[in-house]
């Protein structure tokens, strides 16, 4: 069992995917709140410009790439003595019914979203394998609800689940949380196709209750909440980012 202090925020914060629109909010929130930021993503042109905002240390990791990974903990862990939390939002999305989806697209899907998540999370668990810590996980509303179009990404984002709640289980007698969360359409530069169509952007904005799509910030807002001390006794969860999409029906 492990003797990790739930108020304590000594140790390093790892961000997969950390360039991205949410990745770049969640640095944003991290450091804000005194957290040292280790953010780490596949492109040096985007991580210097992230540096450039955010006063991050930065390394280069291609989470599709197991031995790349587990160097990047290797180096994090003798820099910075503690891995204390590790969020993954590297991921990829298509809209394709299935019959139009190739296998090279699955195989993509699958490989962005839940091979990623795996990789990630297993080089985590090993890292805080003594001291305890907080894993977050990307997952997406399209997990949870029915979505047209979605079959491909709905797949490998119900893999991500389904890896969060059986890690939860396997490592929280090592104090160490895993969960994930879900968001609904979110306004960054991956889903700039989506939201810069006004008519996409308006029918994807009446479907969520709250009667706005979300933007980078809110999801973001939520995984620093789960990698802090706030919600140490918080494991197992998937949290539903989505305007109310998942759960609630409005009246018209």
């Amino acid at each position: 069992m492990s003797n990790l202090n739930p108020s304590d925020t000594t140790g390093a914060i790892i961000v997969f995917g950390a360039a991205g629109g949410i990745g770049t909010a969640l640095c944003q929130t991290l450091r804000a709140s005194g957290r040292n930021v280790l953010a780490v993503g596949r492109t040096r042109g985007r991580l210097d410009i992230l540096r450039g905002t955010v006063d991050v240390e930065t390394a280069l990791a291609d989470a599709t790439h197991p031995a790349e990974v587990d160097a990047l903990f290797a180096a994090a862990l003798a820099t910075h003595g503690r891995i204390a939390g590790v969020a993954n939002l590297a991921g990829a999305f298509i809209l394709k019914p299935a019959h139009l989806t190739t296998d090279s697209d699955f195989a993509n899907q699958l490989t962005a979203n839940l091979i990623t998540a795996f990789n990630i999370l297993r080089a985590s668990v090993k890292a805080m394998h003594d001291a305890g810590g907080s894993i977050v996980l990307m997952s997406s509303v399209a997990a949870r609800i029915g979505l047209a179009n979605h079959e491909a990404v709905a797949a490998a984002k119900a893999g991500v689940e389904g890896l969060t709640l059986a890690a939860a289980a396997t490592y929280a007698p090592r104090q160490i949380r895993v969960n994930a969360v879900a968001p609904g359409l979110t306004r960054t530069p991956l889903t700039g196709r989506l939201t810069s169509n006004e008519a996409s952007l308006k029918a994807s904005t009446a479907m969520h209750p709250l009667g706005r799509i979300g933007e980078a910030r809110d999801v973001a807002s939520a995984i620093a909440w789960l990698l802090g001390p706030e919600s140490s006794w918080v494991t197992g969860q998937v949290i539903g980012v989505d305007g109310g999409l998942s759960r609630v029906r409005s009246r018209s």
